[in-house]
């Protein structure tokens, strides 16, 4: 009955969306970006300001037979040269084009007030004007990008399409004549739906150096944008767009300039003015459906809220993360039966087992499209049911980012339960980096390139995916390595989710891996972004040093690396910490030690003096950023237990005492915190260790 429903609201949204495709394109929310050059001022008043002012408003009325919406004036002599051009985007008609352009003054001129460079673009159109020459060169600004709130349902076939759709554009927009450079069209995305771009130049631009602008803005829809389901990139010279919805007018493309060469995206009727009885009866049709669509919406949210409602992952996803149409329809398009699964891994033939998890064997297997893929069995006796192990997929479904692994699908048949991974070429990082020759493969370059793969991901968890999660297991065991050695984080069998509201949580179900956890959290269960963080520093310390948190190697003597690091920094001494494979590149010096003081700022005993991952990302990516001084870090104690050995190895999920894990070892672990300096200085490990080994076992 429930798929019945959801068939039915798809139906109603394709017919919705056709009707309202045109006045989308027409009506799409417009929404300005804007710089104003603050290098560079005039004076009130003066000869620039009236040299700017008589190029803004003749910039139209300058070439009254300009038809195609670029326009470009000068007024004035260096040094008060006003220089201005103006942009539409290619589908606008002129009128409208002349309105947005004279808008743009008007607000340009309000934002700007006495700067010598500025631009502001609408959806539609742009304006621009400098002291210094405009036409012929890409402007060096850094531009703006703007991405939809939600990710494609097939990450793969729709990155796939796009990319196709992307080098037919680029081609035809950057090979257009000097009036227009601009080029849309349509392709078929995954499971019926279409994806729609764009791509324009300003025509003053040659072909390569359009070209070139062209591919700088699809590297960064994909370094920001990547899967989701409509995304911009607006540079000054160039602009990029693509949705699943049509916004644009296709009828346009049939007007090129006689210098352009670009054909028609498809064959459709002339424009001409439209039909009102035709308009009418849209808007009534379009009125009823949306309010059955509405009412149907309504009956599945009740009917998915109350059977989802009580249940929840693992205890990890809270009662409140309710499940949406979005997310059923989602489930959906990931579900692939039982039989290419096992057909994909040859029915899970011994050659292709990679191990043995926690949870189940692990296969290698390939699809019949070619594409790699790793696929987790899950055991009988996993503790699963059929609606937990869905939520589990639907939270992995709504992770998409190129530092996160990708769950590409899952089965669900009677008592067989899989999931189904991207293949990560390298396994995980821990192969690498605690191994003494394949260590030496680990130059600076790529350490440096992991440590901000992994800073990445987990900023994208804590404030830029749709959800917000707590990891709550980073660890170098739980970061994959594709072929290109970029870091994917993995498993989130252990992940919590977070309303927006919400900045700490409370349990008295301590789950993690000894030597990475926070101390608030093993102590008094408390974990919040800043617990990730703790991790990533440990994480960082390692990639540093190559050697385990729980065994570093000082000598004839085998410390804590957190504590061997602080003292190493308060004596002065912080080289050497450095992995002697990495003591050739003297060149990196600087950059290593600056690893190892973010590192060391990240595992502070203070949670509050921790940075966030937004500060850890910028102070990666800025090497002239001061970096405070970091405190002394919370530490571990080695005499209470085996540290090659995790209390997993004791105490699991699986185990027939539900007490808390707390509870059960309350009263020694309150013995070992009042013999210490501090509670922060006793991390414990009480572990529940389902590391992504499960994925990738030895």
């Amino acid at each position: 009955m429930s798929m019945v429903i959801v068939k039915s609201i798809v139906f109603l949204i394709v017919i919705i969306t056709n009707l309202f495709t045109l006045s989308v394109s027409q009506r799409s929310r417009e929404i300005p970006f804007s710089s104003c050059n603050e290098n560079a001022n005039f004076t009130i008043n003066g000869a620039y300001q009236t040299n700017l002012d008589e190029a803004l408003s003749s910039v139209i009325t300058h070439d009254p037979n300009n038809t195609y919406g670029f326009y470009n004036r000068s007024v004035g002599n260096t040094p008060n040269q006003v220089n201005v051009i103006a942009l539409c985007r290619g589908d606008v008609e002129q009128d409208e084009c002349q309105r947005c352009i004279t808008n743009c003054s008007s607000t340009l001129r309000a934002l700007c007030p006495n700067q010598k460079g500025a631009i502001f673009t609408y959806e539609r159109c742009m304006l621009r004007y400098s002291d210094e020459t405009i036409l012929g060169n890409r402007n060096s600004w850094e531009g703006w990008d703007l991405a939809h709130p939600q990710n494609a349902s097939n990450m793969v076939q729709f990155n796939q399409r796009l990319d196709q759709l992307w080098e037919q554009l680029r081609s035809e927009a950057s090979s257009g004549g000097s009036l227009r450079k601009y080029a849309s069209n349509e392709v078929d995305g995954p499971r019926s739906s279409k994806i729609f771009g764009l791509m324009q130049c300003t025509p003053d631009l040659s072909l390569t150096d359009c070209d070139n602008c062209l591919s700088d803005a699809i590297n960064r829809i994909h370094i920001c944008c990547d899967g989701k389901r409509g995304a911009r990139v607006v540079y000054p010279s160039c602009n990029i767009r693509y949705e699943h919805y049509r916004f644009f007018n296709p009828t346009a493309i049939l007007e090129q300039p006689p210098s352009s060469p670009l054909p028609p995206s498809s064959p459709l009727p002339p424009s001409g003015k439209r039909n009102s009885t035709t308009i009418m009866v849209v808007v009534v049709v379009a009125t009823v459906s949306v309010q059955l669509l509405v009412v149907v919406f309504f009956c599945v949210f009740i009917r998915r809220k109350r059977k989802l409602q009580p249940e929840n992952l693992g205890g990890t996803i809270p009662a409140h993360e309710d499940v949406g149409v979005d997310d059923i329809m989602t489930a959906e398009s990931l579900q692939y039966s039982f039989g290419v699964i096992r057909g994909a891994t040859n029915d899970f033939s011994e050659n292709n087992k990679l191990g043995q998890g926690g949870f189940g064997f692990v296969y290698k297997g390939k699809l019949q499209d070619g594409q790699e893929i790793a696929g987790k069995r899950l055991s009988k006796d996993s503790g699963q049911g059929e609606l937990e192990f869905k939520n589990e997929v639907l939270l992995l479904a709504r992770l998409q980012h190129r530092n996160l692994v990708r769950l590409l699908g899952f089965s669900l048949e009677g008592s067989e339960r899989l999931l189904m991974y991207e293949f990560v070429q390298n396994a995980s990082l821990d192969r690498f980096i605690f191994d003494p020759v394949k260590r030496a493969t680990l130059d600076w370059e790529t350490r440096y390139k992991i440590i901000r793969g992994v800073a990445r991901g987990l900023l994208y968890l804590h404030e830029d995916s749709r959800l917000k999660i707590i990891h709550r297991d980073m660890k170098a065991g739980n970061v994959l390595l594709d072929a290109d050695m970029n870091a994917k984080i993995a498993d989130f069998g252990m992940a919590w989710l977070f309303t927006p509201e919400e900045t700490q949580g409370n349990t008295s179900r301590i789950v993690g891996t000894y030597g990475y956890m926070a101390p608030e959290y093993v102590m008094h269960g408390q974990f919040s972004v800043k617990s990730d963080v703790f991790s990533f520093g440990v994480l960082v310390l390692e990639i540093v040093t190559g050697q385990k948190n729980h065994s570093f190697q000082n000598g004839m003597m085998t410390e804590d690396l957190l504590s061997h690091a602080w003292k190493s920094w308060r004596d002065g001494t912080t080289t050497s910490l450095i992995d002697p494979t990495l003591s050739d590149g003297s060149n990196s010096l600087p950059d290593i030690i600056r690893c190892i003081h973010i590192g060391l700022l990240c595992v502070q005993e203070d949670v509050t003096e921790r940075p966030t991952m937004a500060s850890v990302v910028l102070m990666l990516s800025s090497l002239s950023l001061t970096l405070t001084v970091p405190l002394e870090p919370a530490f571990f104690v080695r005499t209470f237990m085996n540290s090659k050995n995790h209390f997993s190895e004791e105490y699991t999920s699986s185990t027939n005492d539900s007490r808390p894990l707390e509870s059960k070892f309350g009263s020694s672990l309150r013995s070992i915190a009042s013999s210490q300096r501090s509670i922060a200085s006793t991390q414990r490990s009480v572990a529940h260790d389902v590391s992504m080994n499960d994925l990738y076992p030895q």
